[in-house]
């Protein structure tokens, strides 16, 4: 319907991921309605897209982004994500989402592309440049951690390994190695049983296991 706004679920696990999403998009709110960012409650009405924002949550190429695209209230799935290996967004694809979409895109492209994927186009943004150009806020912002070391802090908060860690982010080991070094250095933590205090006093503990909401 000419001048109704989509109406756009997102799906992330910390409140703050999804708070800085809304509040980029919120100027185009003519455009698009954002219909929850409470991480601890379901959706109870259906919405044109649910964008997985894959924050410290499995990639596409893991059962997860299944619970979305199966449930009846979400009639479109999107991806949004830094990490745009090819096996990535074919999984993605093959799985039936229909958006692929970049952390980097401008909030005016991010509606855009919504936009298209709501009119019934399967829509994959260009890749990411290497920078952290991204207008959200993410969980250690403020103590100047990048995103990537933020999402890798908050894996070892959950008590991920960092195998486990590797295979979340498609990074190999030694890249999430070097992460972790220079994550330990900004935070001023010397062992892994210390950082996790420190995620755990700084807001790296989930809001909820928001994927299981749409189950």
């Amino acid at each position: 319907m000419i001048g109704v706004p989509l109406r756009l679920a997102l799906v992330d696990d910390y409140e703050v991921v999804l708070a800085g999403v809304a509040k980029m998009i919120d100027q185009y709110r003519d455009r698009v309605e954002v219909i929850e960012i409470d991480a601890n409650k379901p959706v109870s009405e259906d919405v044109d897209i649910a964008l997985y924002d894959t924050f410290a949550q499995p990639e596409a190429d893991h059962h997860h982004i299944d619970v979305l695209i199966r449930n009846p209230r979400a009639h479109r799935v999107a991806v949004y994500t830094w990490n745009f290996q090819s096996h990535l967004i074919d999984s993605a694809l093959a799985r039936g989402a229909s958006g692929y979409l970049s952390k980097t895109l401008p909030a005016g492209e991010l509606v855009t592309a919504l936009e298209s994927i709501h009119a019934g186009e399967v829509v994959i943004s260009p890749a990411p440049p290497r920078s952290n150009g991204l207008a959200q806020e993410w969980p250690g912002r403020a103590e100047g951690l990048t995103h990537r070391e933020s999402e890798i802090l908050a894996l070892i908060t959950q008590a991920c390994s960092n195998a486990d860690i590797a295979k979340l982010t498609c990074l190999s080991i030694n890249s999430i190695k070097s992460y972790i070094r220079s994550l330990y250095r900004k935070i001023g933590v010397q062992t892994r049983p210390q950082a996790v205090l420190w995620g755990l006093e700084h807001g790296f503990r989930p809001d909820h296991r928001h994927i299981e909401l749409w189950r």
